[in-house]
């Protein structure tokens, strides 16, 4: 396991997930259900800790007291690994498992975007003796470990290694494009590009030399930019000189950014033989005690994921199903996402749809590309 002293791993976790419509309604998008086990948060957290990193700093910009509270409950509860909250992390300490009653008002203002959550949080990001900073973010699915990522970073001697990954030439413009040099260097980063060069997309988790990052942030601070590390940090930093290099990811890397993405990667993890993320991969936090989930095919079950206490006199096909869910006689459920608890009404007929879990259907347009 690679030597994590001196690394600080810093978790974004802003945003109202609007773009999901009905799913993103009314809860936090890191807290969105995923594949049956978990929610989407909970990948970067086990992979972090996974990856032999003992804290992850929250840097949350909407809802933060109820993704802490959350957070808190799953996360903090093991000695080997916690889940810092910054200026209000030692209330939740003092309050141990529980939850403090109260925590001390804000006193900076709501990030307007990823690079602000580090500078206003500075003391925290680049305080105690960090030498380099991990950014990760709180809506991709994927397991990795971040130990060959740091080591490479540190023997390299680069100001900046990001993660990257190659995919279809016909999404790229749906994420920051990346090129590289033979030598490893890179050349080129544009954000969501109208005519992409490269099949090459950043995967959205890097590690900065952190006395480079921090003085990239007090260049930018002040000036026109929008405040964010994809668009305005890392574009600095490549136009100053920096060294900077790749990492290439490989296996299973999905962006969650709307409902149609996150519909696509359910079904991609019901199909058989499965392309996407094993389900025994999941961080499994959501109802532990059902975590029996399988990809099966029987008795009203067809190519799909289910959990052990499934309700089921209907007949389910191609879908992903959370604990506590019930199936009504004669109803069908196909090429669908239904979510903990909800209850699919006798001779109902689903179809590539995402069920909440008052039993709200939200029907997913097949092949959108957002």
């Amino acid at each position: 396991m690679a030597d994590t002293n001196a690394v600080r791993a810093v978790l974004l976790a802003g945003g109202e997930g609007r773009r999901m419509g009905p799913l993103g309604a009314g809860r936090l998008k890191p807290l969105v259900p995923y594949g049956g086990a978990c929610r989407l948060i909970d990948f970067s957290l086990a992979n972090a800790r996974a990856s032999g990193l003992g804290e992850v700093l929250l840097l949350s910009q909407y809802e933060e007291r109820q993704l802490m509270d959350d957070l808190h409950r799953v996360w903090n509860t093991a000695p080997d690994f916690r889940v810092h909250f910054g200026p209000y992390d030692d209330a939740y300490r003092r309050a141990a498992h529980r939850l403090p009653p109260e925590l001390p008002s804000r006193t900076w203002p709501l990030e307007r975007g990823t690079a602000d959550a580090l500078i206003r949080k500075s003391d925290y990001v680049f305080g105690g003796g960090a030498e380099h900073v991990l950014v990760l973010h709180a809506d991709h699915v994927y397991r990795f470990d971040h130990g060959p990522l740091i080591e490479e970073h540190r023997a390299s001697g680069a100001a900046l290694t990001l993660a990257y990954q190659r995919i279809e030439p016909r999404w790229v413009h749906l994420f920051g494009m990346v090129e590289f040099d033979a030598a490893g260097h890179l050349t080129a980063f544009v954000e969501k590009p109208e005519k992409p060069t490269s099949d090459l997309v950043f995967a959205a988790f890097c590690v900065f030399d952190a006395r480079v990052l921090r003085r990239h942030l007090e260049l930018l601070d002040g000036t026109d930019w929008q405040h964010d590390i994809s668009r305005d940090v890392i574009p600095s930093m490549l136009a100053a000189g920096e060294h900077i290099r790749g990492h290439e990811v490989v296996g299973h890397w999905e962006d969650i950014g709307t409902v149609e993405r996150y519909h696509r990667a359910h079904l991609a993890l019901a199909r058989t033989p499965a392309p996407g993320l094993p389900v025994g991969r999941m961080p499994w936090t959501l109802a532990p005690e059902v975590r029996r989930e399988r990809v099966a095919e029987g008795p009203g079950v067809r190519d799909s994921v289910v959990p052990a206490d499934l309700l089921n006199d209907g007949l389910v096909e191609q879908s992903v199903l959370f604990p506590g869910v019930r199936v009504g006689a004669g109803a069908r459920v196909r090429r669908s996402v239904v979510l903990p608890g909800a209850a699919i009404p006798p001779d109902a007929d689903i179809d590539s749809a995402v069920v909440l879990e008052d039993g709200t259907v939200q029907q997913v347009t097949e092949g959108a590309t957002a």
